[in-house]
């Protein structure tokens, strides 16, 4: 998978990923991109903020609704307004960026991995990073975490090259990693890779690389020069209602107390962290239990320590949702590939057991769901589910049949060269006079090709066959309603009648407003408007407008007569 060339142990240290590698990767990342609605709250507002900038051709700032939003700052937007010029304002290329921020994610560990444990680690590196759980769903959502995790990424592993090597071309790149990330997500761009030098500096005692790093004039202008012009003119634009927005509501008051109902206990993330993980969960428990003994090495402690302050920091955060976790995930991707590189038969077995019992379990979900729809306390959410279409079973029963397919495969050429080799001379057996002895690929690495190999096609499943179920059992509805009233506009229009205002009714589904092509604010409805709302949720004046569509609890209300 790697361009390689041996070292000095007689392994084979890798240098890039071979294209075909790299393209491989690429696969689960973009199935079912464009087939899978946007899922609300988070996509469905990046995108129509996005979709927003796009119309009013205003580039320096976002609305949602046509109000201004200041949840996040400007990189992603410009990053998926291009990627709409190019390509259209449907899924697929509101989420290309992501998909492509975690394509090179993943390649930027294949190569690192490569490059200090082999060509193994490497190539195992780049799966898991596409293929875990956590990673996999933000890399193919419309928001800004896949690009943010890729800028940690960079900067966190340039940080390490510049520990290793004292030369300052790693650290101004790292440096402009962080600026980037502040134009992406905001101060956690430079908290998360400077607390993991610094925890490593200070566990090793290296202040010289502390105060080489902390004061290369160089890396803070390039960082300034990247981030502060766009910071200024918010600044300017905006006044105080900017620093009231963005740095204290939505990152301060963030760590001080929860917001928007994300609350948890301190335990939050490590309960969260084994569910992302999968479905290496195997790998991640090992990393774990050897921590110690890897704390002893300069590369695995400074991972550690990178992934250690992220769970912890966050955990002492008010706010908590799954996907904060997974800015300390990557290096812990690192030190799982090297586990798995270097583990023997019985870890790949538990890790095999994991993959196949994942891919039951997502196979199995959709129908699960549908069985319980009926326990659900929400009614519009019960609706949705109950009333969603049966998943088709061909699918998961091909994914599993090959995944049999790959884990006994290597069994299978082991069986069959021993068979073959049974009546042949002992001369020509191996030094230790097992007659495999002479082709190493059955062994271990077949085995963890074939894991690897497993692993892509049940991400390719989840890709294609599970996560679009769950776009329609959700987002369906939505979508449909969206073009009922487009027709309906078009149908006032043609009447000669002004088009009509949408308004978001007691409900929040950003992503409707994607659909439909116009803002719809949230607030009641004027006599003249339209309203999407729940059918749980509306009143008995309510019933005086007519309904132009209605789906599983979701309805279009049309103007009052």
């Amino acid at each position: 998978m790697f361009d390689a060339a041996p070292v000095a142990d007689g392994g084979r240290r890798g240098r890039w990923p071979q294209w075909w590698y790299a393209a491989l990767l690429l696969v689960p990342l973009l199935l079912g991109l464009a087939a899978t609605p946007l899922f609300d709250v988070d996509e469905g507002a990046f995108s129509e903020a996005t979709r927003e900038m796009v119309v009013s051709g205003d580039w320096g700032h976002t609305t949602l609704n046509g109000e201004d939003r200041f949840d996040k700052p400007i990189g992603v937007y410009w990053l998926q307004a291009a990627s709409v010029t190019v390509f259209g304002a449907g899924p697929f290329a509101l989420r290309l960026p992501s998909a492509l921020s975690g394509w090179v994610l993943a390649l930027a560990l294949a190569s690192f991995a490569a490059a200090r444990w082999g060509r193994q680690a490497g190539a195992l590196a780049g799966v898991i990073a596409v293929t875990s759980f956590g990673l996999m769903a933000i890399f193919r959502a419309a928001t800004a975490d896949a690009l943010l995790n890729l800028l940690l990424v960079l900067a966190g592993l340039d940080l390490w090259r510049f520990i290793e090597s004292g030369h300052k071309t790693p650290l101004r790149r790292a440096y402009a990693w962080v600026g980037l990330g502040l134009l992406v997500k905001g101060p956690v761009a430079a908290l998360v890779p400077g607390a993991a030098f610094l925890v490593w500096v200070l566990s090793s005692r290296r202040w010289d690389r502390l105060r080489q790093a902390a004061l290369d004039g160089w890396g803070w202008c390039l960082l300034l020069a990247i981030a502060a012009p766009w910071y200024g003119y918010a600044l300017n634009r905006h006044g105080m209602a900017f620093v009231d927005g963005f740095l204290l509501r939505h990152n301060l008051q963030r760590f001080s107390g929860p917001m928007e109902g994300h609350g948890g206990s301190l335990l939050y993330y490590l309960a969260a962290l084994p569910l992302l993980s999968m479905p290496w969960l195997p790998l991640l428990a090992l990393v774990a239990a050897r921590a110690r003994r890897a704390w002893r090495e300069p590369l695995p402690r400074y991972l550690l320590g990178w992934g250690g302050f992220v769970l912890v920091f966050f955990s002492l955060s008010g706010t908590k949702l799954p996907h904060y976790v997974l800015y300390g995930f990557a290096p812990l991707v690192l030190l799982m590939a090297r586990e798995l590189a270097q583990g023997g038969p019985r870890l790949r077995t538990v890790t095999w057991v994991f993959v196949l019992t994942w891919t039951v379990f997502m196979a199995w979900l959709p129908w699960q769901a549908q069985a319980s729809a009926a326990g659900l306390q929400d009614p519009f959410y019960k609706a949705l589910l109950a009333g969603s279409p049966a998943p088709q079973p061909g699918l998961p029963l091909l994914v599993m049949g090959l995944m049999f397919v790959l884990v006994f495969m290597p069994v299978g050429l082991r069986i069959g060269r021993l068979v073959l080799s049974a009546g042949r001379p002992a001369a020509a057996t191996g030094p230790d006079g097992n007659p495999l002895a002479e082709l190493p690929l059955y062994g271990g690495e077949a085995a963890k090709l074939g894991l690897a190999g497993a692993a892509l096609v049940l991400a390719g499943f989840i890709a294609s066959w599970a996560v679009p179920w769950w776009g329609e059992a959700l987002q369906g509805p939505v979508q449909r309603a969206a073009s009922a009233a487009a027709g309906a506009q078009s149908a006032r229009l043609a009447a000669g009648l002004p088009a009509a205002t949408v308004v978001q009714y007691r409900i929040h589904q950003p992503s409707f407003a994607v659909a439909l092509g116009q803002e719809a604010p949230r607030r009641d409805p004027a006599p003249g408007e339209m309203a999407l709302t729940r059918r749980d949720r509306m009143t008995g004046a309510d019933s005086q407008r007519p309904v132009l569509f209605e789906e599983r609890g979701l309805v279009l209300l049309g103007p009052a007569p």
